[in-house]
């Protein structure tokens, strides 16, 4: 819970400083913070010279700054730099994900959830969102996935809230009421 609050804070210090900057910035931040923290996850080299005692604090910002210089803005570098100094480098996946749902927040979106029997095309896709976005009456940003399981129908994950509309629920209520005699 503590690295939760945490991460949350320094999120929020990132948010407000390319809040500054304009929504492209905001945005961008984002991806840089993601980008960040899956290079950590995906090489252990980069993960052990961060977390290693023995690498001093100036080596790592050190690192960061040529890593980074000419892929991010000076002052998001500066930000992981403050990030390594103070000894929260291995909050930053969490601090990734909270900045991503204080923008989610700010922007008034939300993420959905949509399983399919097979993939859906390009045009079924943009019809998904926008009936999803009218019903939440927020931008939707919608993540696709198939799964035969489900027979036909569709399921939409939004939140901890599921809204199952499977042929194969269908299905299981009317077995359901069948042997019940409901």
């Amino acid at each position: 819970m503590k690295s939760t609050t945490v991460a949350r804070n320094y999120a929020q210090a990132l948010l407000l400083a390319a809040d500054a900057h304009g929504m492209a910035v905001v945005e961008r931040y984002g991806q840089l913070m993601e980008a960040v923290a899956g290079a950590v996850e995906a090489d252990e080299r980069i993960a052990v010279a961060l977390e290693s005692p023995r690498v001093s604090k100036a080596v790592k910002a050190a690192l960061l700054e040529r890593a980074l210089g000419d892929l991010a803005p000076a002052e998001f570098v500066r930000f992981l730099q403050a990030i390594v100094r103070r000894g929260r480098q291995g909050l930053l996946r969490e601090i990734a994900q909270e900045y991503q749902a204080l923008v989610d927040l700010k922007l008034d979106r939300v993420h959905a959830g949509v399983v399919l029997v097979e993939e859906p095309d390009a045009r079924l896709e943009k019809q998904i969102v926008e009936r999803l976005a009218a019903a939440f009456g927020k931008d939707v940003r919608a993540h696709f996935r198939a799964e035969r399981g489900i027979i036909g129908g569709v399921v939409v994950r939004v939140g901890d809230r599921v809204y199952d509309g499977s042929l194969k629920r269908k299905l299981a209520v009317l077995r359901r009421k069948m042997l019940t005699g409901e």
